[in-house]
């Protein structure tokens, strides 16, 4: 596929604007974008304000129809959206095609949710009395979304808020504002449909310094951000300085446990997926092998042969399944993570630079399986990028507290077919994550279940299960219907009038 026609198809061909964007497939410019002044968020946190305090009027069924228009939008350019997904950050094309079909699948859900935002009717202790929780849309709604997953983990977002009536603001990665600029023009072809012309979704482009008076506005209700550990600490100190609400995705350090009684086939399948997928820029990539001894060199000589031939190349092509890295700074990270490594005691194979002289402005990677006797400090770091550390471990215990002792606590998973250590697993003495499995790998989360993890990952979940919540605002109702005015807790207050 041509990388002009697909920018063609989006109205996206290079302009005269001030960001350039180049695609990490061969370093090439795919668009020059108009960047948002810092002049025009006011305007922007004023637009996003008025139109929520219509859309919030409008019943939800009514709202999810709104998403489900543009779930059809989604369906009927799911190949060309994908195919720019694969050109702006450099994932194979199935997982472009696949992080649209993510966005479907979370507008499906939304639409249902739309006329499922149920309170609850609480038993009231006093006599003619009636207690209940209701739920009303909470406001103007900031998603700052990553480069690896350029719009599925926004639309996570913006479809619940969507259909819990609040507006959105969405501020991309300055990396990857192609896939943001061709998504609002799918969104306001559903609009037009939808017969609507109010501002609910508003882009701003450019770089971090313009989400900084975006998160500190008390106008934004709840602040989405994705992203690294130190950005999630920046956007949580603001936001709280003004006793905002925030969702925070920041960093995982995710482990598989390999168990002697795990069926092997099953493993190293998953172990490839979850490691090398998206080249290990995934927040829920595999990064460390926490395998039992018996099975350590076996698992290692096949992973080694994986890790030689895996096929690294433009992502466009089929038969590639490892495409590069976002960028140079990437690249130079994942070499001062195995210099470090290796200064450690581990064992480095791969991790080298390849296909420079046909890419040389592309960070392409062989990817790095890396062997340590114990788990040291660079393996409690995240280093997005494709290394995977193999420890072995003797008695499961041993396994479990290694799992759990990293900073960060997104996804994990065992391998077993031993019911007492699946159950151990997924025990309140387990595995300490948002995100626990059994015989499946840490990555490719469904959209039904709550995403998100503990400690240095963040705080609340995105995409399914009860997540609307964040985006609304709950209430306690009590309703009166008798003539006497008892008080709870049996409280005795007689006034007498003189």
């Amino acid at each position: 596929m041509d990388p002009q026609e697909v920018l063609q198809r989006f109205k996206l061909h290079s302009g005269g604007g001030t960001l350039r964007v180049v695609s990490p497939i061969d370093g090439s410019e795919l668009s020059r974008v108009q960047e948002t002044s810092p002049q025009e968020l006011a305007q922007i946190i004023e637009k996003a304000e008025h139109a929520f305090k219509k859309w919030r009027l409008v019943p939800a069924p009514k709202r999810g129809e709104l998403i489900r228009l543009f779930g059809e939008e989604l369906r009927a350019h799911k190949e060309d959206l994908g195919a720019l997904v694969t050109l702006e950050c450099g994932k194979i094309l199935q997982e472009g095609l696949g992080e649209v079909q993510e966005m479907i699948d979370i507008c499906d859900f939304a639409v249902g949710l739309s006329r499922q935002l149920y309170g609850l009717t609480i038993a009231s202790e006093r006599p003619g009395h009636r207690m209940m929780e209701t739920w009303h849309p909470l406001g103007p709604v900031l998603v700052i979304s990553p480069f690896n997953f350029p719009v599925a983990v926004w639309c996570w977002n913006f479809a619940l808020a969507i259909v819990c009536g609040d507006s959105v603001i969405w501020k991309p990665s300055e990396k990857t504002p192609l896939t943001a600029l061709a998504t609002l023009s799918l969104f306001e072809k559903a609009l037009k449909k939808f017969n609507a012309s109010l501002d609910l979704l508003l882009l701003v482009v450019g770089d971090s310094d313009l989400g900084k008076p975006l998160v500190e506005s008390p106008k934004i209700s709840l602040v989405s951000a994705t992203g690294s550990v130190s950005m999630g600490k920046a956007v949580a100190q603001s936001v709280a300085a003004r006793l905002g609400k925030s969702l925070l995705e920041l960093s995982g350090n995710n482990a598989m446990i390999l168990t002697p009684s795990a069926d092997l086939e099953l493993a190293i399948r998953a172990i490839a997926f979850s490691a090398l997928g998206t080249t290990g820029q995934r927040c829920t990539t595999l990064r460390r092998l926490i395998v039992h001894k018996s099975l350590y060199d076996q698992v290692l000589k096949r992973l080694s042969q994986i890790y030689k031939h895996v096929p690294v190349g433009n992502p466009m092509e089929v038969k590639t399944l490892m495409g590069p890295l976002i960028d140079q700074r990437s690249f130079d990270e994942m070499q001062v993570a195995l210099k470090e490594a290796g200064s450690q005691g581990g064992h480095v194979q791969g991790g080298e630079r390849i296909l420079e002289e046909k890419y040389p402005k592309a960070y392409y990677v062989r990817p790095a399986l890396v062997t340590m006797k114990t788990q040291t400090e660079i393996v409690r770091k995240e280093t997005f990028a494709p290394i995977l550390y193999v420890i072995p471990y003797e008695d499961f215990e041993d396994a479990l507290k290694m799992q759990n002792d990293v900073p960060q606590g997104l996804s994990s998973c065992i391998f077993t077919n031993d019911i007492r250590e699946a159950e151990t697993f997924l025990s309140a003495r387990g595995s300490d994550c948002g995100i626990a499995n059994v015989n499946i790998g840490p990555s490719g989360a469904e959209i039904g279940g709550a995403f998100g993890g503990e400690k240095e990952t963040g705080s609340g979940r995105e995409s399914g299960s009860d997540v609307w919540k964040n985006y609304m605002r709950r209430a306690t109702n009590t309703i009166n219907y008798s003539k006497e005015l008892p008080l709870a807790q049996g409280i005795h207050f007689d006034m007498e009038e003189k």
